[in-house]
Order: C-alpha cells, then sequence, then structure tokens
C-alpha cells in the first residue's frame, strides 16, 4: 500500500505497517509465479517448497478433471491456496512502432477457510501484480509491482461479472460471450488502457483442464487459456501516447500444491502464429538440466480446435545466451522450436534481450518475434523464463 491514512497516531502507523508487512513477507513465501516449477534464489525459497505438498491439509487440491463453466471460472476459486490470471501481448502503433505487455494478477488465501473478520482491515487474500511495457523501437523495458491485502478496496477479485484489482490496477469483464474484458493499470513511466475481446474460445490444457506438474497425487493445476484475444486501445510511455491494436493472450490457473524437489525452472511460450494457429509449452526444467517428463502444451487450430502436445513431441534447442548486467543470470536469447508432427520448425528471439522483471522474484518475460523456418509461419508471442542463476547456461 503506497499511502498513508491521515489521523493515525504512531502506534497504529507501526502496527498497520508491522501488519503489512507480516502479510507481504507471507505472500513472498508462499505465492511464486505461474505454471509450473523453478528456484527463487532470494531468500533462496524455491517454488517446489512453495508449491509442494505442504500446504494446510484444509486447503482444495486439483487431484481429477472437473466441469468448467464460463464466464463463472474466469473469477476466484475459493478453497484454493494459489490462483492467478495472466495477460500478456503484442501490440502495435498506427506508425508502426512495436510494444509488447504484461499484466499479472497473483492472490493467495491466508487460511483454506474464509473466516469472519471483526475488522475492516482484516483480509483472508493478499494479491501481487506485476506490471510491464516493452517499448520495443524505444529498446526500454519498463516494470512495476504492487502488493495488497483483500480489504477496504484495495484489492481483490469476483465474479458475476469477472472483476480483479489491486489498487487502480484492474481487469474487469465488460462481454460475456464472447468474452470481453478491460484492461487498465498505470505507473510513472508507463500505462496501459486496453479493450480484449475473445476471437476463440477457453482451451483447456492437459487432462481436460488438470494439468499435472509430477507424480504426486494433487501436485497439480486446474488450467485454461484464451489464446487469441484482439486488443485495441492506449498505450502510454512517459508522456508520449500511442493508440495500438494487435493480440493477447489469457493464461489462467488455480492450484494449492503443484510441485516437487528436483524441478529448479521452467521456460513458457505462448505464440500467435500468422497463419492464425496458436502454441503453449512450457518445459519443466530438472537439477540435472533434462526436460521433466511432465512438459507439455497445446496447439490450437485456426478453427478453434486443439491438440495436447507431449514432450516428446517438442523439440528445444538453445541456440544463444544472453547475460543481464544487473543480476548477472544468463537466458536464452534464441531457441529453436520444433514439432514435428505438426510441421513446424521456429526460432524464437526476444523483441529486446532486456526483459528481466527484477521485482521481489527474479525472472525474464518479454514479447518475441516467431521466425518460421523451412516453409513454417511467422508469428509473434510471449516467452517466459525461470530458475536461470547467475553464473548458469553454458
Amino acid at each position: 500500500m503506497r499511502r498513508d491514512a491521515g489521523g493515525f497516531n504512531v502506534w497504529w502507523k507501526w502496527a498497520f505497517c508491522s501488519a503489512l508487512l507480516a502479510l507481504v513477507t507471507l505472500l513472498v513465501l508462499l505465492q511464486v509465479r505461474h505454471r509450473t516449477g523453478g528456484a527463487l534464489q532470494e531468500g533462496g525459497l524455491s517454488v517446489s517448497q512453495a508449491l509442494g505438498g505442504s500446504a494446510d491439509p484444509g486447503y482444495l487440491r486439483a487431484e481429477k478433471p472437473r466441469h468448467f463453466t464460463f464466464p463463472a471460472d474466469h473469477g476466484p476459486h475459493p478453497g484454493f491456496r494459489n490462483e492467478w490470471w495472466y495477460f500478456t501481448g503484442n501490440l502495435t502503433g498506427a506508425d508502426g512502432r512495436r510494444f509488447g505487455y504484461q499484466l499479472t494478477f497473483f492472490s493467495t488465501a491466508l487460511t483454506p477457510h474464509a473466516a469472519k473478520r471483526g475488522s475492516a482491515w482484516g483480509a483472508n487474500d493478499v494479491i501481487m501484480a506485476h506490471f510491464a511495457v516493452t517499448d520495443v523501437n524505444g529498446k526500454r523495458f519498463h516494470f512495476a509491482e504492487r502488493f495488497s491485502r483483500a480489504a477496504l478496496g484495495l484489492a481483490g477479485a469476483a465474479g458475476a461479472p469477472f472483476s480483479v484489482h489491486l489498487e487502480d490496477w484492474s481487469a474487469r469483464q465488460v462481454k460475456a460471450r464472447p468474452w470481453g474484458v478491460r484492461l487498465s493499470a498505470a505507473d510513472r513511466d508507463m500505462a496501459i488502457d486496453l479493450d480484449l475481446a475473445a476471437g476463440k474460445p477457453e482451451i483447456l490444457n492437459g487432462e481436460g483442464g488438470l494439468s499435472r506438474k509430477s507424480a504426486t497425487p494433487g501436485n497439480a493445476s486446474y488450467y485454461y487459456s484464451i489464446p487469441r484475444l484482439s486488443t485495441a486501445g492506449v498505450i502510454r510511455i512517459g508522456g508520449e501516447r500511442f493508440t495500438v491494436n494487435g493480440l493477447s493472450w489469457l493464461d489462467r490457473e488455480w492450484s494449492t500444491s503443484a510441485l516437487e524437489q528436483g524441478q529448479v525452472g521452467w521456460d513458457w511460450f505462448a505464440l500467435h502464429l500468422e497463419d492464425g494457429r496458436d502454441l503453449m509449452f512450457y518445459q519443466l526444467r530438472r537439477s540435472d538440466g533434462s526436460s521433466d517428463p511432465f512438459s507439455g502444451g497445446t496447439l490450437v487450430a485456426a478453427a478453434g480446435g486443439t491438440r495436447t502436445l507431449r514432450r516428446e513431441e517438442v523439440q528445444l534447442e538453445v541456440v544463444s545466451w544472453w547475460r543481464s548486467p544487473e543480476t548477472g543470470a544468463r537466458y536464452p536469447a534464441l531457441w529453436r522450436l520444433r514439432v514435428p508432427t505438426a510441421n513446424l520448425a521456429l526460432e524464437v528471439v526476444p523483441r529486446l534481450p532486456d526483459q528481466e522483471l527484477r521485482t521481489g522474484f527474479r525472472y525474464w518475460e518479454g514479447a518475441v518475434a516467431v521466425r518460421g523456418l523451412k516453409g513454417s509461419p511467422n508469428g509473434s508471442g510471449y516467452l517466459e523464463m525461470t530458475g536461470y542463476r547467475s553464473g548458469a547456461g553454458r
């Protein structure tokens, strides 16, 4: 929380700040980036510890396929420990100027069952949000992070209609079917005001929406995506405003525990191809450098049909590396991604080398260009890479 409420005496200010610090600390201990495994080096906490099997047994777990209902499932799912709404996109201005953006909300439940709070300051959930804009032509990457508890209107999530917000950063449903949502966020040197409309229906990843991350029962999430949302609106960089349009991607997951020891990071691709297909694939990396058997993805046809991709069907190769001058971490800077059974051979290239978010969790996430090889289509998308420590790589 960034604003101080007037009229607090010194003791109440101290109590409030101490309580908020405790909640933020708890969020850092419990809440991680989405999708899969990884290692968070700040503080030495691994993702497998945070999303492993040590949660209170009162929380619900993703153990078997469920029936999804939309638009209701865009809203929150009480009883699970972690939930996130993940918007990313590539946009172009009228003058051809390119941008990428990320607006993500993460909710962590403090208890398995919502408790009655005797104070308006009481909260059952803590929300964290990340906001980033890639100014490709300006060669600048802007990012910001916020935390707040879901109390006093500071932050919260709701369904019917869907909304999630943290202070003035928000995603709010504007249409039920086809689904439409408005994104709004502003920080000192960047802002977005975007309208998104689903061009394809929701697609269920994994086993009918059950995405298993390990062999341990319950180490899984419920996971769906809206892979192609037409997007139009305004981006502000500093004092300049740009009217933009393009494509966005929504990823949605909720879970209580998802991981196990030995999973040290992941690489997540969400790609829009110019032939109308969309490709999502995540590679879980193990401590010995191998790809985890529970890696997987989804290929979405231009008409909306889906096909689950097993780890064995996707070939990933790192061609070159980039080292962060700020953290010393090394990240892949050029990937080759092949899906022979779908006649796809692609190169995935960051639009800017430095799209590293140095927030409470250090990771790389940014806009990428897709270059088709051997007759494959070009495209654009987003790439997330975690668990790359200082000195890692080849």
